[in-house]
């Protein structure tokens, strides 16, 4: 024993250059190439809350195919906060709700699957979900294998009741656990923005949030008593400047579920979700399938502008001017051409009459540029599915009030 510690004492009088304390370096190890498009679904937050069952998922799951949405791509069905009983049983794990799932959550997951769907869950980093269910804090791993287990494809993690911890350490324990226990998981950071997870979460998760919550409303603000707020999705779309730089395939800035078919009308509903396939959001439904109406339906399945949102090149639009209440938003596409949204934010019918070769596109975070003096385009209105002449000739239309016209630019 005296020897030892003789021998112990002279080594700590030399220095080899090891430094003492944590040394390690957690890096994110999320999987790889599992969203290389923005991931298109349905969410049951928007609607429903925490009031969610077994039998919902399987109309949704059943009309999501018979309705043609899961043929326009929506292909994932991901339940939101409430899923779960309030405690974990003995063993540590969750328990889903018995009274929500009957036949339990396995075999609701796969009628999903069986259906040719995948299935989402949700979780929080904090201690506890926003709604009060038990969170992930000190369990990420044996959640972890609990989702891989039941089969989940996908992964929503909240950022509620997480005092003492910091978000880039939380998600990228959380993407490393889902890596260990080895099935393919597309991991969405739902952390609101506030910690700039554009800056980090490119190798930890497959997309991140970059707002509060989405409210159904054009452009408003609405101020819940609890001294938080949502926000209109105009307001979303332009929260955050200078991100979108972050984004692109299988790292996408995440506007937040939309509300299409929840409250507002079908008007605005058309020009937000133009505004999410020119942003490159991704795409998740928050409404309830069963009541929808056959214009939400012929909104949320136009294939001309859910292929502007899944472009292979996966650059996010931005905004090219603006000009007494009428906007211009511009997205590069793949093989040189060019989306773009005439969007009336005012609250009267505006005339538009643009031209073109006083507008060049210069996009100068990818380096992507439309010279209309040098390039000639053809034009196609993807509302209307009909051609639009091109930009020799200037684009003039008619507006409404909170409306808008998308068009497709070709060489």
């Amino acid at each position: 024993m005296k020897k030892t510690i003789v021998l112990l004492a002279v080594l700590s009088s030399f220095n080899f250059g090891f430094s003492q304390g944590n040394t390690h370096t957690q890096t994110g190890g999320k999987f790889e190439g599992l969203a290389m498009t923005p991931p298109m679904g349905w969410n049951s937050w928007n609607t429903f809350a925490a009031n969610i069952d077994e039998k919902l998922v399987k109309e949704t799951a059943d009309i999501m195919v018979s309705s043609g949405l899961a043929a326009a791509g929506y292909n994932y069905i991901v339940l939101d906060d409430g899923w779960m009983t309030k405690e974990r049983d003995a063993n540590g794990d969750l328990v889903p709700d018995p009274a929500k799932f009957p036949n339990g959550m396995k075999a609701l997951i796969d009628y999903v699957h069986s259906k040719g769907l995948k299935f989402g869950l949700y979780n929080c980093a904090g201690t506890q979900t926003c709604a009060g269910y038990p969170g992930t804090r000190g369990y990420e791993y044996q959640d972890a294998r609990f989702y891989a287990k039941l089969g989940i494809d996908f992964l929503k993690y909240d950022w509620c009741n997480t005092k003492g911890i910091t978000a880039p350490e939380a998600y990228t324990t959380m993407s490393n656990a889902l890596k260990t226990a080895g099935r393919p998981i597309v991991f969405s950071l739902c952390e609101w923005g506030d910690n700039q997870p554009w800056e980090w979460g490119k190798p930890v998760g497959n997309l991140w949030r970059i707002s509060g919550d989405i409210y159904p409303c054009f452009d408003c603000e609405f101020k819940h008593p609890e001294n938080w707020s949502s926000w209109g999705f105009m307001k979303i779309a332009e929260m955050r400047k200078d991100i979108r730089k972050y984004s692109g395939p299988d790292h996408w800035n995440d506007f937040d579920m939309m509300e299409v078919g929840n409250e507002m009308n079908d008007t605005e509903d058309k020009s937000h979700f133009a505004m999410w396939c020119m942003l490159s959001s991704p795409l998740f439904t928050g409404n309830d399938y069963r009541k929808m109406s056959k214009e939400t339906l012929a909104i949320l399945t136009n294939k001309e502008l859910i292929a502007i949102n899944q472009d292979k090149l996966g650059i996010q639009g931005f905004k090219h001017s603006a000009e007494d209440g009428l906007e211009v938003w511009v997205k590069p596409l793949s093989d040189g051409n060019w989306a773009v949204t005439f969007l009336n934010r005012s609250d009267v019918s505006k005339k538009i009459n643009f031209d073109w070769k006083k507008n060049t596109f210069k996009d100068v975070d990818f380096g992507y540029e439309a010279d209309f003096n040098k390039t000639a385009f053809k034009l196609k209105n993807l509302w209307t599915n009909k051609e639009a002449g091109s930009t020799k000739k200037n684009f003039t239309a008619e507006l409404a009030s909170h409306d808008c016209i998308t068009l497709k630019l070709s060489l």
